[in-house]
């Protein structure tokens, strides 16, 4: 089989100088697969251009979904199907299809605590990711708290303006305890200036009935809530709580860690004595 170093060092700087450095790593198995197959040349280098074409889409993937906030854990892919957890399987395949970010809709994710809602609503925010779009996810409490401070250092236009220019803006437990007034009016702004432009993902445990009651300003609240549920789809999810999945756990195979040499303690006195 070929190896690296049977590679023409010349090729290899060559790939480096075009910045196509990485093919280097897997071109010896493309080349013997090639050779066994006995593929036409522009075949191979059709699977070669392919193999960095796909690397290089998986990593700006990735870039996306870590400025977006996004746990890496949390995609769609590593979900236990084992999980008594329901939900309308038809209403997730059309939200994984991405239709509401192309038609600028919004999805509410409902159910009791520990579900799932955020695992969801993470999944979504890198489906989309590795479909190009931009996402941000961040829980509504902390969005609404610097929004709040921002006032106070001249920077909530722009950070208003980050909120709102995003693909899709994920919002994780919305509507946990009331809002104050500028709250209530940050939140219908949010909405107002998103709704028809661009995609939010809100997780919720409370019904988008409820929402109104956590406002500050009741005319506020009808307005903002009115123009998100009806351009929202509904994802509902029941059962028990998914957390316990998550939970870090050590497998009984495993050997324990070995523990660092300990040295005997000694006594003040000890140490006193041995000093003299």
């Amino acid at each position: 089989m070929a190896t690296p170093t049977s590679i023409n060092p010349e090729l290899i700087e060559a790939l480096k100088r075009l910045r196509l450095g990485r093919i280097a790593a897997t071109l010896p198995e493309r080349l013997v697969l090639a050779d066994k197959q006995d593929m036409p040349f522009d075949d191979l280098l059709l699977m070669i251009l392919t193999d960095e074409i796909a690397r290089r889409d998986n990593t700006a993937a990735d870039n996306r979904a870590a400025e977006a906030g996004l746990d890496p854990s949390m995609r769609l892919e590593v979900w236990d199907k084992s999980a008594k957890v329901s939900f309308e399987k038809r209403v997730l395949s059309e939200l994984v299809s991405l239709r509401f970010l192309e038609m600028h809709r919004h999805v509410t994710i409902l159910g009791p605590v520990g579900v799932g809602k955020t695992f969801i609503a993470s999944a979504l925010g890198h489906i989309a990711c590795r479909h190009g779009y931009s996402a941000k996810f961040a829980r509504a409490d902390e969005t609404l708290k610097r929004l709040r401070q921002s006032r106070f250092d001249n920077s909530r236009d722009a950070e208003m303006v980050a909120l709102t220019t995003v693909d899709l803006l994920i919002l994780d437990d919305f509507a946990l305890e009331p809002m104050s007034k500028e709250e209530s009016k940050d939140v219908y702004q949010l909405f107002l200036e998103r709704t028809g432009r661009a995609s939010m993902i809100i997780t919720s445990n409370r019904d988008t009935a409820e929402w109104l009651s956590m406002f500050d300003d009741m005319l506020l609240a009808q307005s903002a809530v009115d123009r998100f549920r009806n351009a929202a789809f509904d994802f509902v999810m029941e059962g028990e709580s998914y957390r316990s999945r998550l939970k870090p756990t050590i497998d009984a195979a495993d050997p324990p860690p070995a523990s660092p040499a300990m040295k005997p303690r000694l006594h003040p006195r000890a140490r006193a004595r041995r000093r003299r």
